[in-house]
């Protein structure tokens, strides 16, 4: 079979140097790579490595090889073109349908999706030039990827570094694998929370569950690969941050109770995939519990915690907001998840049974996605980016 074949633009941002592990991960993946800086880009990483990398002929300009048309066929023949970093130069260009360049061109005459990662200054990022610029872009169906936080170039730390090249990696994976169907959530906000909570009992010990993260953080890659503004709200997971989504890290019950109402007020869809703790404990002891020969300890109290997804379920910050809901069952998974449904008032709930290859911390998952309108969507056993777009596709469908 063909190779999925993939281009790289890369632009003449300090970040251009990270494009080499992107490259890596595409070309051990299984892609053909054809890489295509600018000029300026060739200041920072010379062409000898990105051909070495690649094994493909590298240029910057129209004019090298002009029998084979190339500043045509690399863009028709492209099943993905990606540009990383992309500088607000590029952007700009793009926007405008500029085409100076060798790069410039492929990008007019590409058919295929197009992801862009942007990297540069805080300023320049924010400036309202760049900003409508990103909004043309994606508009017209490119994924846009938002910056991370973090150090830049010098002693400046703000919004503009280049995310990372691993999970701009997951992004391309997850864009391929939808192809052509483009991305259906530009313009949404969307609310995921991930993770498991944990109520502290004293300094040293809490009470929590097993979860890893792993699901809500697919649902927010997936949502990012398909053009969504993301919130992911992240409960003690020790994952690296999806790239383009802005992560609110949490604690207990509480503190993500606060952190989901304040980020659902202007969402299309909130997606409540967190392991949420029933109960905490009534006192927290300043000091750590001490183990007394000869005594028992004495009982915990416990106390509910809040139950958010029935909150903004029947709180609904706008009109037409979606929520989703998740439910870990061991028996009776249907009708247990169904009642669940009718109390929680959510528009769908993802039911897991939790056992055998479907325990916490997996990279796969299956399960059936319940609708407050009586449909069950059966997900089978898979990755979890699967039930992901499993779940997208049922909430675009919702906001449609």
């Amino acid at each position: 079979m063909d190779k999925p074949k993939v281009v790289l633009g890369v632009s003449g941002g300090i970040a251009a140097y990270k494009a080499c592990e992107l490259l890596r991960r595409l070309t051990e993946s299984g892609h053909d790579v054809r890489v295509v800086p600018t000029a300026s880009a060739l200041h920072f990483v010379g062409a000898a490595t990105w051909s070495a990398l690649s094994g493909n002929p590298v240029s910057t300009e129209v004019w090298d090889d002009v029998h084979e048309v190339p500043h045509v066929r690399i863009g028709q023949h492209a099943d993905l073109v990606v540009v990383a970093p992309a500088t607000a130069d590029t952007l700009a260009k793009a926007a405008h349908g500029l085409a100076d360049d060798l790069l410039t061109n492929t990008l007019l005459t590409a058919r295929c999706p197009v992801v862009f990662a942007p990297a540069m200054h805080t300023e320049m990022w924010e400036h309202p030039a760049t900003q409508e610029n990103v909004a043309t872009l994606r508009r017209r169906g490119a994924v846009v990827i938002e910056p991370a936080v973090g150090r830049l170039t010098g002693v400046d730390t703000g919004k503009g570094r280049l995310p990372d090249p691993g999970e701009i990696f997951e992004v391309c994976r997850r864009v391929l694998a939808r192809g052509v169907s483009g991305p259906d959530l530009v313009g949404r906000h969307v609310v995921v929370s991930a993770g498991g909570t944990r109520e502290p009992l004293d300094p040293v010990r809490f009470l929590g569950n097993r979860s890893s993260g792993k699901q809500g953080y697919a649902l927010a890659r997936t949502a990012a690969a398909r053009g969504a503004r993301v919130t992911l709200i992240a409960a003690n997971a020790s994952l690296p941050d999806p790239a383009g989504v802005d992560v609110v890290p949490v604690g207990t019950a509480v503190q993500l109770r606060e952190a989901v109402l304040k980020a659902a007020a202007d969402a299309d869809a909130v997606v409540m995939a967190a392991a949420v703790a029933d109960f905490r404990p009534e006192t927290y002891a300043a000091g750590k519990i001490k183990k007394k020969d000869g005594q028992d300890p004495e009982p915990v109290v416990l106390v509910r915690n809040p139950d958010i997804l029935a909150e903004i379920s029947s709180e609904r910050a706008r009109p037409g907001q979606v929520i989703v809901g998740f439910a870990a069952e061991t028996d009776d998974v249907l009708a247990n998840g169904r009642s669940k449904l009718d109390r929680k008032g959510c528009d769908l709930l993802v039911v897991n049974e939790v056992g055998e290859r479907k325990t916490f911390g997996s990279e796969e998952n299956e399960a059936v996605v319940l609708g407050a309108d009586g449909s069950e969507t059966p997900v089978p056993h898979g990755p979890k980016e699967d039930l992901a777009d499993t779940v997208w596709d049922l909430v675009v469908g919702r906001l449609s």
